[in-house]
């Protein structure tokens, strides 16, 4: 399990219409030790917070006016489809067609209005702890990546060496097809 400490550093942010709810989200989150919370009450700067704020974690109103959330969720799941980034639908409706457009759209997990503070609190964290070991494999395989890439630069350098020394020496393309 990740520390405490470093889950409350992570980036949560809440988009809904209600300017009473996001400073209520806010003060819970702020009171429970989260440090980097930010509201938003117009979806259409939803797109634009992302992209300055990179969040780890979004809760994400469904019924707003001028963009619901379900246009919201999309938009963000078509910028970065291969990005892990959990999105919290909040929602007064609980029927299947909400539940299944929701999912559908790329919700990671659902709380109904009115939010309870205790199962707000644990879902946030095992979604921020997710996250957070998805942010450690991505910077890995990145890492790995890099390493290959320079060790197979390595490698190349030194068969070009080894041909110029011995001429008979089949080709880094004779190799790579054996």
């Amino acid at each position: 399990m990740i520390s405490e400490p470093l889950l409350h550093r992570m980036k949560i942010l809440v988009i809904d219409d209600d300017r009473m709810t996001v400073t209520l989200l806010e003060q819970l989150l702020q009171r429970n030790g989260y440090t980097c919370v930010m509201g938003i009450t117009d979806p259409r700067n939803a797109f634009d917070t992302c992209n300055n704020f990179s969040p780890d974690l979004i809760l994400l109103d469904l019924n707003m006016p001028e963009m619901d959330g379900f246009a919201v969720l999309e938009a963000l799941r078509a910028d970065a489809p291969e990005t892990f980034l959990p999105i919290v639908v909040l929602t007064a409706d609980v029927t299947e067609d909400a539940k299944a457009r929701a999912l559908e759209a790329g919700a990671t997990d659902f709380l109904v209005k009115p939010v309870s503070r205790t199962e707000a609190l644990l879902r946030i964290r095992n979604l921020l702890e997710v996250r957070r070991l998805h942010v450690v494999l991505e910077n890995q395989r990145s890492a790995l990546e890099e390493a290959v890439r320079e060790r197979t630069t390595e490698l190349r350098a030194t068969i070009a060496e080894l041909q110029a020394v011995t001429p008979s020496m089949p080709t880094s393309s004779a190799l790579s097809n054996a």
